[in-house]
Parts: structure tokens; C-alpha cells; sequence
């Protein structure tokens, strides 16, 4: 038997500020996609005209929200030094598995399998896509133990994902939605964006504890690094943009909503934001409409999420003559 002595998490005894309520809040907010009728869009899938990117967009939120599971919300709880944040963690991991799986759920809904197919090899062929989740992961990957200025990159990190990188994919389906086309796929999409809202506060959040800690020069030296590392990524998702979008005239509109959205991640993280303020497109506002500012993340399930529910079985559930 080794001399190691484990500990186990005690919620009984407050540790961290806000876990609590990070945990309760993203608990209530529970859903599954098999529970949303995405298959009301097919009528309107068949006849749509940019079928391509549509998918390309999710095939990339796939991509992204895969590493974030199986690289970046592991490694940060595995190496998060409270045992309550730890926790809050794992759990955002399993809701970034469910994320992954539900743009699957769409895709088999309304693509066949050779589609299918084909998406998911574009994704290890485009080039800007690659370039993103790389810089990402390698971020994660440099995690040490013991070494606060590591993890705190890791989360400023995991904030330019969820909180600014993953908005180019998240547009196009808000921006169909709200003008009532293929609502039941942009349901899904505003579900997750309600999740994402929670990740991207309580992980900023975190992050700026640590942050804190740092001596002034510290803290300067890692303003300059974050600064950097979201300017790299800006300039890569500007040309991913103009890539996943051509065909459609949007590319402008999703980039301002990209500037809008790294702001908010720097908001998140506690930094001033990077970008002056312009006119984001009304409809995907809109489309967010229930998530509100940055540090409002306490809302319902959307509109059109209906969960089952079923009755508990008594002796009236078999009296057919009822």
C-alpha cells in the first residue's frame, strides 16, 4: 500500500467561491438532443440552398467542443488545486460531451451517411480548423503540477474557446432560427450557447482567483501572452470564417459578431476588451436574447425544448376505462 492519503470532496464545507452555484445553475439547466424534434427542419433541409455550410459550421463546433471533453476540461479539473472547482469541471466536461454528440444528432437527422462521411473528413483537412483546436490543446497539454501560471493559461484558454471561438459556428444556425428557419436545429444550438454562457463565467472566474495572486509583473507578463494568443487565434478565425462562409455573403457579419464575442471572452477572464463596439446583426442577437450580458447566465431552457415527462405508475395508470 502506497503512503498516499486521499481526500474526499466535502460540500458540506464551502472551499471555493461560487462552485456551489456554478454546479446548481448548470444542473437545472440539464437537457438532452434526442428531446428536441430536430427532425420538424428535414422539409425545409431538402430544399435548402447552403446545405454546406450549414454542416461545415457544426462539423467544426464537433471538432472544437471534442477537444474541449477530451483534452481541456480534464486536464484543468485534473490539475485544479480545490477540490470543489475539480468537480465543477468534470461536470462542464460531461455537459461538452453531450454538446458533440447533439451536432451528431442533427447531422444524422438530416444528412445521409456518405455526407456524413465526407464532413468528417473535411475537418481533418481544413487547415484554419486544424490550426485552432492545435493552439488550443497545446495550451492544455503544458499544464504542470504546481504551477498556477500554467493552469491559469489553460483557462484563459478554455474562455477563447467557449466563449469567443466556438460564436463563428454558433451564427449561422442563430441567424436562420430567429428568422424561423430550421428552428429546432437552432434550439439545440441556443441550449448549448446557455451552457457555454456558464463555462466561459465560471471558468473565467476561476481563472481570475489565480490571476490575482501574481505579482504585478507576473500578471503584466501574462496580460501580454493572453493578448497575444487571442490575436493569433482572431486572425486564424477571420480567415476560417471567409473559408466555412463564402458561399453565403455572410462573412462580415460573422466577424463583427467574432470581434463581439472576444470581447466578452476578455470580459470573462477580467481583462479590458480588445475591440471597438459595432452593430452585431439584430437576428442572432435576438437569437440570444434569453442569455443576456456577460455574467447573466441565469435562465431557462428555451422555447421550444419540451422534456419528457412521465407520471409516476399507481393502480389508475392500468384502469384503461378512465
Amino acid at each position: 500500500m502506497s503512503n498516499i492519503t486521499y481526500e474526499a470532496i466535502n460540500w458540506n464545507k464551502s472551499t471555493s467561491e461560487l462552485a456551489q452555484v456554478f454546479w446548481d445553475q448548470q444542473w437545472k439547466q440539464i437537457w438532452f438532443p434526442e428531446e428536441i424534434a430536430v427532425s420538424k427542419d428535414i422539409k425545409q433541409w431538402k430544399g435548402f440552398e447552403h446545405q454546406d455550410t450549414y454542416k461545415k459550421v457544426l462539423a467544426g463546433l464537433t471538432l472544437l467542443d471534442t477537444v474541449q471533453t477530451n483534452i481541456g476540461m480534464n486536464r484543468v479539473a485534473a490539475f485544479a488545486p480545490d477540490m470543489q472547482e475539480k468537480a465543477v469541471f468534470t461536470m462542464f466536461d460531461a455537459f461538452e460531451a453531450i454538446h458533440a454528440k447533439s451536432y451528431s444528432y442533427i447531422f444524422t437527422t438530416l444528412c445521409t451517411n456518405e455526407e456524413i462521411d465526407a464532413l468528417f473528413e473535411w475537418i481533418k483537412k481544413n487547415e484554419f480548423l486544424q490550426y485552432k483546436a492545435d493552439k488550443i490543446a497545446t495550451v492544455y497539454n503544458a499544464i504542470e503540477e504546481d504551477d498556477p501560471e500554467s493552469l491559469w493559461k489553460a483557462m484563459f484558454a478554455s474562455v477563447m474557446l467557449e466563449s469567443f471561438l466556438f460564436y463563428s459556428g454558433f451564427f449561422y444556425p442563430l441567424y436562420l432560427g430567429g428568422q424561423g428557419f430550421l428552428r429546432n436545429s437552432a434550439e439545440i444550438i441556443s441550449l448549448i450557447l446557455r451552457d457555454e454562457s456558464i463555462h466561459g463565467v465560471a471558468v473565467g472566474f476561476f481563472a481570475q482567483n489565480i490571476y490575482k495572486n501574481f505579482s504585478t509583473e507576473k500578471q503584466e507578463e501574462l496580460k501580454l501572452w493572453g493578448f497575444e494568443l487571442l490575436l493569433d487565434l482572431y486572425q486564424n478565425e477571420m480567415k476560417y470564417t471567409e473559408d466555412v462562409y463564402a458561399e453565403t455573403g455572410l462573412s462580415p457579419e460573422v466577424k463583427a459578431y467574432v470581434r463581439y464575442n472576444a470581447n466578452k471572452a476578455l470580459m470573462n477572464i477580467g481583462f479590458e476588451t480588445m475591440f471597438p463596439e459595432e452593430e452585431v446583426n439584430p437576428i442572432v442577437m435576438n437569437g440570444i436574447r434569453n442569455e443576456g450580458s456577460t455574467y447573466d447566465f441565469f435562465s431557462q431552457k428555451g422555447s421550444t425544448y419540451a422534456k419528457a415527462k412521465v407520471e409516476p405508475i399507481t393502480d389508475d395508470t392500468f384502469n384503461f376505462n378512465r
